[in-house]
């Protein structure tokens, strides 16, 4: 299948003849804005699973929400349809959870600032949850608790945290993506209990190898196939992890920031939706008589001056695709300053 956790050297979105549901033996999706958002099920993300997963690709969700446990979250996916069993959800609760057991004694107290998920994957590790900074806890971990968790729960990690008592995070994102939009995410959380002691916390969660240890221990995948919608979480975690991703646009990231991404940001294959798992992915070549150019699809994608252009017409993924090459190849190593403003507006973007 080609160089693993990378695109192609040159920088472009490698392509696929086969389809990515046969090439690939295990699907490790990302939940928020991939698979459903505020809840609800995204377009096609339900019809795309089931025929993956009869095509013989094995599913595995793999969420830096902390909130929900797994029996939760498989209980929601079977009712929209797709479905799941408990064990076919990695958290990064689980993976924070497995990382606080390797460094503090067996049924140790750790002080929770969360939801659920975070205290029913501590004792599965033997350990012990508490609620307060004066129970002597071993640890504190801080997961997102839902947007009714109360302040003085900050509080109580601050106390902690200050006297020197080991914390730990679930994960730092910063956002989370809701039906009325995106809100403050565990990250942002974080970064109270961050600004208010001056302590940094071990973060378990995507990008970093916690996660994809946790997420490798639990599924078995052989060929994983990264599937997401963030460019810093899911993509960077590919990228840590040495596995092959799917960035679909139903998410948190556009097609702008897609263009401007640096290489540890940049997936190995972009769609629109979870539709891409069922298909090949076309190739993106070197544009005959168009120096620098690259093609994709009927679209020629070239640097002009201090902008991105794009010629020829075809449907919009193709001429992202060619763009993301022509953005990429530019930026080498770095982050593509180039105007892609009229190039975008040419695909509806």
């Amino acid at each position: 299948m080609g160089q693993q956790g990378r695109n192609r050297p040159d920088g472009r979105p490698r392509g696929s003849a086969t389809a990515l549901h046969e090439a690939y033996d295990t699907a490790l999706l990302d939940l928020d804005g991939v698979v459903y958002a505020g809840g609800e099920a995204i377009g096609y993300a339900v019809e795309s699973l089931t025929a993956a997963r009869d095509g013989g690709m094995h599913l595995a969700y793999v969420t830096n929400n902390a909130l929900r446990t797994p029996d939760a979250v498989a209980r929601h996916l079977t009712e929209l349809g797709v479905p799941a069993e408990a064990g076919d959800v990695i958290t990064s609760a689980q993976a924070v959870a497995r990382l606080i057991a390797e460094q503090v004694p067996a049924g140790a107290r750790v002080l929770v600032i969360g939801g659920e998920g975070l205290r029913v994957a501590l004792r599965e590790r033997g350990l012990e949850p508490v609620e307060s900074a004066d129970d002597d806890p071993a640890a504190v971990v801080q997961g997102y608790g839902g947007p009714e968790l109360p302040w003085g729960r900050f509080a109580e990690a601050c106390y902690a945290v200050a006297r020197g008592v080991p914390w730990f995070a679930s994960n730092t994102d910063l956002t989370i993506p809701g039906p009325r939009g995106i809100g403050p995410g565990n990250g942002a959380a974080v970064e109270v209990v961050r600004i208010a002691t001056g302590a940094d916390p071990q973060v378990a969660g995507k990008p970093l190898p916690p996660m994809h240890r946790e997420t490798i221990l639990r599924t078995g995948a052989e060929r994983p196939l990264v599937v997401g919608d963030r460019l810093d979480t899911d993509i960077e975690g590919a990228f840590n992890g040495g596995v092959d991703s799917l960035l679909v646009l139903t998410g948190v990231t556009d097609a702008a920031q897609l263009l401007a991404a640096v290489p540890r940001h940049r997936p190995t294959y972009v769609d629109a939706d979870l539709r891409g798992l069922l298909t090949g992915q076309p190739e993106v070549t070197e544009a005959a008589g168009a120096e620098g150019g690259f093609g994709c699809g009927g679209w020629t994608a070239v640097v002009r001056g201090d902008a991105l252009a794009l010629d020829g017409d075809g449907m919009p993924l193709d001429g992202l695709r060619a763009l993301c090459a022509a953005a990429w190849t530019h930026a080498g190593d770095g982050s593509c300053g180039l105007d892609s403003g009229k190039a975008l507006a040419r695909l509806g973007w």
